[in-house]
């Protein structure tokens, strides 16, 4: 901080020459090598400390001016070294502001006392109308925000996760607004209670309000054009633009929000591209993406998610209100006009086509299709693991991680085939096996989860579920030749924690060790988070070794057993691949395509 001093009278007089007041000078206190010469038209009130301007500021690329204060109020703010500061239209109040910033042609930048900059709001996700179930923090990551709803309605843990996180919000709140170092503010109208890191960009917004933007060393926040954000946190490397409006959101790291999408009570990670459309009440997770401005998400739990234009989602039955709400589990996908009447659940990595109107439960058969036809959602078990769509999604998303390295909070695991979506891919050859068995094998139809599936597709998705299930083993038999399982965890039911695959158990231990008081601050639950990643291989291979006795009814792994898995998994990935091809001639020959593109693409594959 720089030490301050009293100014001189000759000062006085040259700022009152240069069209300078004050409600009373003496409150008014100026660096060492504070110079009169580039303060100009300034009315200060209050206390008031100001920096030395002894150099000049690039404004735009290729033209620098000098650093000063021009036509401007000031009340009670410190203005660090070398910042440019001019054309304010109303005043700055109560704010800090840090070295060479460049602030020009806003309306007002004031903070109220005891404001909380955004932190500490509680939406509600999912269930709209319901009590809030997630705290905007900070520090939010995708696995908290995940674990804060799925336990808002166990009182003794909800009751904890909100007085650690009101402790950890306490313990570095600021009385007044901040600007740090090397920030852009140009051309907006209204900053209120707002807390502004380095090197962010604000440029033409509307208005910014009881918000935080979080930065790291390496990556600062954009808000553009017509922006309105209330009651919101933005996380670093993230762009907030072209008239975007939010309300009591969080936004996590390298996220775009652009081209009027408008959101109120959602929180958006990791890379989530929204454009166009509206969200409300939704959790939007890691890779989440919606262009089109038809485009509605509500009511929805999504990740690694892509929205068709059109895609719509009903919360509401006209009788209790917007109560209702699914999941659409990872990779999914929603087709040009789909509706999916909430509440739904689709399994991982499947793709909805139509008006989905009997609110299916397919967690039990992830990558499927499902298909609405006039009354009836038909079920394509499986279809999705051989489709060029889900090969080029599951190569994409690690290559599309722009989050800054210096500071990634939330935990993404990109694995498509894993103990998460090969549970659900041995349980959904189960249903199928004892579908045919208690329906008929001749059945022309067969329901399960609400849905309609044809004899056909209950063959080809056994098949298909085997195919990949004998890809996960093999791959995994090849990467732990020879090692053996800990059996310390991770046998049991898998979890999707906003992206990042644990043991079910690991994430109720975590709820029973907050309810007994073991973990008692938001930084020992971010700590066990941590851990539950970083042994993500060790829990998996646990699970994929007990997985493997069952399914090729051994005990031992034996160095035959481990040989017939390893050819087996060779076998299925070449039919994969093979299938993988098929799938994309028959998108070449519906003959739009340029000429080397599927050679390429058959090259890559």
């Amino acid at each position: 901080m720089e030490n301050y001093r009293n100014l001189t009278t000759d000062e006085i007089a040259r700022l009152e020459r240069n069209g300078c007041t004050a409600e009373d000078w003496g409150t008014v206190n100026v660096a060492l090598e504070f110079c009169t010469e580039h303060v100009r038209n300034v009315a200060f009130y209050g206390e008031v400390n100001i920096g030395r301007f002894d150099k000049t500021l690039e404004t735009e690329d290729g033209f620098a001016r000098h650093t000063g204060i021009f036509n401007a109020t000031l009340c009670d703010v410190t203005i660090s070294d070398n910042c440019l500061i001019e054309n304010i239209g109303n005043h700055i109040r109560r704010y800090v502001i840090g070295e060479e910033c460049y602030i020009s042609g806003i309306g007002r930048m004031t903070s109220s006392t005891g404001a909380t900059f955004g932190e500490g709001t509680v939406i509600p996700v999912l269930n709209e109308a319901g009590d809030g179930n997630i705290i905007i923090y900070k520090g939010l990551t995708s696995q908290t925000a995940t674990f804060m709803a799925a336990n808002a309605g166990d009182a003794a843990v909800w009751d904890s996760l909100r007085a650690m996180t009101g402790k950890d919000i306490e313990a570095r709140r600021s009385p007044t607004g901040k600007v740090g170092k090397r920030v852009r503010i140009t051309n907006t109208r209204e900053i209120i209670d707002t807390i502004i890191g380095d090197g962010c960009e604000i440029n033409g917004a509307s208005r910014l309000c009881n918000c935080t933007l979080a930065v790291t060393d390496s990556a600062a926040v954009r808000i553009g054009n017509d922006v309105t954000c209330d009651d919101t946190v933005v996380s670093a490397g993230s762009a907030i633009l072209g008239g975007a409006c939010l309300t009591g959101c969080f936004v996590g790291e390298a996220c775009h929000i652009g081209k009027g999408f408008s959101a109120e009570s959602c929180v958006f990670f990791d890379n989530a591209h929204l454009d166009n459309g509206e969200a409300c009440a939704a959790f939007c997770g890691p890779f989440t993406v919606s262009h089109h401005k038809s485009t509605l998400l509500i009511g929805g739990m999504f990740s690694f998610y892509n929205a068709g234009s059109a895609t719509n989602y009903s919360n509401h039955a006209y009788k209790l209100g917007p109560i209702h709400h699914g999941t659409l589990e990872r990779g999914s996908k929603t087709a040009s006009g789909a509706h999916i009447l909430m509440p739904a659940t689709v399994g991982a990595f499947s793709m909805c086509m139509g008006k989905i109107q009997n609110h299916p439960d397919t967690g039990d058969m992830p990558f499927s299709y499902l298909i609405a036809s006039g009354n009836k959602t038909f079920l394509v078990p499986g279809r999705n693991i051989a489709t060029v769509g889900t090969f080029r999604d599951t190569a994409k998303w690690h290559k599309r991680d722009r989050r800054p390295h210096d500071g990634r909070k939330s935990f993404v695991n990109f694995d498509w085939l894993s103990p998460y979506t090969l549970q659900k891919a041995l349980e959904g050859r189960k249903t199928l096996e004892r579908l045919r068995g208690t329906q008929g094998e001749d059945a022309a139809e067969y329901t399960h989860g609400r849905c309609t599936i044809r004899n056909g597709a209950l063959k080809n998705g056994m098949r298909l579920y085997d195919m990949a299930i004998r890809m996960f083993f093999g791959e995994a038999a090849e990467m732990h030749d020879g090692a053996r399982s800990t059996d310390s965890g991770g046998t049991g039911e898998w979890t999707d924690l906003g992206g990042m695959l644990v043991p079910k158990a690991e994430a109720e231990r975590l709820a029973d060790d907050i309810r007994r008081g073991v973990i008692s601050s938001i930084g020992d639950v971010e700590e066990r988070m941590r851990d539950m990643n970083d042994r993500y291989d060790e829990w998996s291979w646990n699970w994929t070794c007990n997985a493997i006795r069952e399914y090729y009814a051994t005990d031992e792994m034996t160095e035959d057993v481990m040989r017939r898995i390893k050819e087996d998994g060779k076998e299925a990935w070449a039919a994969w691949r093979a299938a993988i091809a098929d799938d994309a001639r028959k998108e070449a020959a519906l003959g739009d395509m340029e000429e080397g593109v599927l050679e390429d693409f058959l090259a890559k594959l």
